[in-house]
């Protein structure tokens, strides 16, 4: 793939969406079934993404359930990052709730305040802040041997990259988040208003080709026949992580880490899962320098875009758990 002095092409030999070339022969339930199999083998360090760093400023928390235990991550004194179980160690309170006052977690029921020290039976839990996500340790839930922190994928630097976050739910487990992602031949079937002529270039068991990579050409659209293509490779660092890295076109280096972290069952009974998707873009050309500053006003686009996408596969993830958890699942 040649790089372009722009980075538009125009489709000349566009096809109506029902005449693209089929991909479900190539779309085994094999292939999806042993890339999880060898992205659960993983190690994870029993490390859950929570949300966005950027939500965690000043006197800014995060709160959610994961797997069923109230977490609650902030900032404390000096600014260093803190975080705990999200009940008031008193009576009960949810601190996701509280404010967040000088660095000090101050329970709105009764006044109790956290500073991130172990204090009256609450104990603060392992927290890591990559910079562009937060992420928390539970021991207990992972059952793993633990890590001095996430396994993050490579990103690019940060001085010349834009990210944003999205983050949305879904009556679903996290494996059928991944199941999701590690499917890259559903691109331009299921999502013709972004991608068109999806091609799966490489994918483990092919003849000669990757081991535990997915690698695709594929083009986004822009308007009407204009079009950006690019060559992405689909990976599975951990457990709950699918990471899309652009290797060749415009944005070459940019990743888009989609992360499944499991809140708990809902009041039916059914599990809920978190999506957190972090876009990270990255780009040499000079206007992009522009862009960066412009970041205030691209970020909810960002989110938009990413959000539009997940509607569907989210839709796509709870369709699959829907089948597997009445044993409908076809094969």
């Amino acid at each position: 793939m040649n790089r372009r002095r722009l980075p538009l092409s125009l489709r000349r030999d566009a096809v109506p969406w029902e005449r693209q070339r089929p991909t479900w022969r190539e779309a085994r339930r094999a292939v999806d079934a042993e890339a999880r199999r060898r992205a659960g083998a993983r190690p994870s360090g029993n490390w859950y993404v929570v949300g966005a760093s950027r939500a965690v400023r000043r006197d800014g928390k995060l709160a959610r359930t994961v797997a069923g235990q109230e977490v609650v991550v902030w900032r404390g004194p000096g600014g260093r990052l803190v975080g705990g179980p999200g009940i008031c160690p008193h009576l009960g309170a949810p601190l996701r709730d509280s404010p967040v006052r000088c660095g000090t977690l101050v329970c709105h029921w009764h006044g109790l305040a956290l500073d991130g020290q172990p204090y009256a039976g609450w104990s603060p839990l392992p927290v890591h802040d990559d910079g562009v996500l937060v992420w928390v340790r539970l021991d207990a839930v992972g059952g793993e041997e633990p890590l001095a922190a996430p396994v993050v994928p490579p990103r690019p630097a940060a001085a010349r990259a834009l990210a944003a976050v999205w983050t949305g739910e879904g009556t679903c487990e996290p494996e059928d988040v991944v199941a999701n992602r590690l499917d890259p031949w559903h691109g331009a079937w299921f999502h013709p208003y972004s991608f068109v002529d999806l091609r799966v270039v490489d994918a483990p068991g092919a003849p000669g080709g990757g081991v535990d990579a997915f690698t695709v050409e594929v083009s986004f659209k822009v308007v009407g026949r204009l079009v950006v293509p690019v060559r992405a490779v689909f990976t599975a660092p951990e457990p709950r992580t699918v990471v899309m890295r652009i290797t060749e076109g415009e944005g070459e280096g940019s990743v888009v880490e989609s992360h499944a972290t499991p809140l708990g069952a809902d009041a039916l009974g059914r599990p809920r899962t978190a999506v957190v998707e972090a876009v990270v873009a990255a780009s040499d050309r000079r206007g992009f320098t522009v862009a960066r500053r412009a970041a205030p006003l691209l970020r909810p686009l960002m989110r938009t875009a990413a959000g539009r996408l997940w509607r569907d596969d989210l839709a796509y993830a709870e369709r699959r758990w829907h089948l597997r958890s009445t044993g409908r699942f076809p094969g």
